[in-house]
């Protein structure tokens, strides 16, 4: 047995128990309260887990026995990537034009008119499909040869094995108290909904339980193999794999385990996985596509020209506004708050920021991803810390491990007090 054929099977027997636990636990933790009583609204529009992992699984087993990618040079693997990516934004700019086509009133018959590019659109997507494999494979590869490098490859292949599949993802519902910001409940949607649909979800269960409601998306879940969104853009697509991947590590631990337990557990989690899948997505870029490695920020001005006003900052404000609403739900003030927040929506409306709805439930969910100061965390402790060891860690692998066997926040508080400076 070669040694590529010897990792390639620890690779499937990784595959098929990481995909039989996660079938056997489930996608979070046992229904609380909470989620039973929304459930009674959403049990028709849930996403399903179990098929989608099944069909995945299939696919990951067809890919591993293809091989495609293994016949491949380097260059030739970075170049079918780039394929890959450049298709995805063909395919998004020609299903937006076509959007538009039918939007138009001055089009009399925009069925004749999207023809042509509806024919576009279908060779498109035969092209995406038929890469789709190769792709996958190859960029699982890629991360997973990062990982190793950082050391988290005791056995030249990362544990759980990088296993990811591109897929429509769900929308989630996010469910916080009104009177606190809290993630009391998140329930995973069916793709296709429409915002009318989602809209008139979020009246229902709010008028029906006195909560405050959301329908998030997101670019990723933790499943077994991981669901990545599609996009053109290489280094947000190797953020989401490596970030995912690393809630699929913590799983194995007591750090993921306790997700659900408290929202300081869910911001180490968040926090935690977006310092590590942003950290991998550069050197990633960097090993393999150097030239799309982004350019440093420019260095920003101390003070403002004097005929320019200050530039909208958005975590600033927006952590301008968590804290003030942290304060007057504390106060009991929650009209007051919720006034509040509709306000501001509009001001960062108006600053380009098309916020749908800015409530409890916004904040409950963006609150968890602490890994820059201010937004919607505000004065949250908890990723403060998280950065704050991330800084004193010898390595994002070391930084990883110290995290992942921490169970409660307390225990991270502990772990600061004898981690020196660097």
């Amino acid at each position: 047995m070669s040694v590529w054929q010897g990792i390639k099977r620890f690779v499937l027997r990784g595959v098929v128990f990481l995909s039989l636990l996660f079938l056997v636990t489930g996608s979070g933790a046992p229904l609380r309260g909470t989620t039973q009583q929304v459930r009674q609204y959403t049990r028709s529009v849930e996403f399903g887990f179990v098929n989608w992992t099944l069909g995945a699984l299939w696919i990951k087993f067809r890919q591993l026995s293809l091989d495609n990618a293994d016949y491949m040079n380097a260059t030739g693997r970075t170049d079918v990537v780039r394929q890959f990516m450049a298709l995805l934004d063909q395919i998004q700019s020609t299903e937006t034009k076509i959007t538009d086509i039918y939007g138009n009133p001055s089009v009399k018959d925009p069925q004749m008119a999207a023809a042509a590019d509806q024919t576009t659109l279908i060779r498109l997507k035969a092209e995406r499909d038929a890469l789709q494999p190769t792709v996958e494979t190859i960029l699982e590869q890629q991360v997973s040869e990062v990982l190793d490098q950082q050391g988290l490859g005791p056995l030249s292949t990362p544990f759980p094995p990088v296993a990811f599949h591109f897929s429509k993802l769900p929308w989630a519902l996010i469910i916080s108290p009104r009177n606190v910001i809290r993630e009391e409940a998140s329930i995973e949607l069916l793709p296709d909904l429409t915002v009318g649909q989602q809209v008139q979800l979020e009246n229902e269960v709010e008028k029906s339980l006195n909560v405050s409601a959301l329908v998030v998306p997101v670019g990723g879940l933790g499943t077994y193999p991981t669901m990545v969104q599609e996009t053109g853009s290489m280094s947000w697509t190797a953020e989401v794999v490596s970030h995912e991947w690393t809630h699929n590590y913590l799983t194995l631990r007591p750090l993921g385990l306790s997700y659900d337990v408290s929202a300081a557990l869910r911001t180490m989690n968040e926090t935690t996985a977006t310092l590590i899948g942003k950290t991998m997505s550069r050197l990633v870029l960097e090993r393999y596509y150097p030239d799309l490695v982004p350019s440093p920020p420019a260095p920003t001005p101390s003070t403002p020209p004097p005929s320019q006003p200050p530039a909208f900052d958005f975590n600033k404000e927006m952590r301008i506004t968590r804290v003030h609403v942290d304060e007057l739900l504390a106060a009991g003030k929650i009209d007051e708050a919720e006034s509040y927040m509709d306000a501001r929506r509009l001001v960062f409306w108006d600053h380009g920021y098309h916020i749908r709805k800015l409530n409890q439930a916004y904040f409950a969910f963006y609150g968890s991803y602490a890994d820059v100061p201010g937004g919607a965390a505000g004065n949250d402790p908890v990723g403060a810390a998280v950065r704050q060891l991330w800084s004193r860690a010898a390595s994002p692998a070391a930084f990883l491990r110290q995290m992942s066997w921490l169970s409660s926040y307390d225990q991270l508080k502990a772990l600061l007090a004898k981690t020196p400076s660097p």
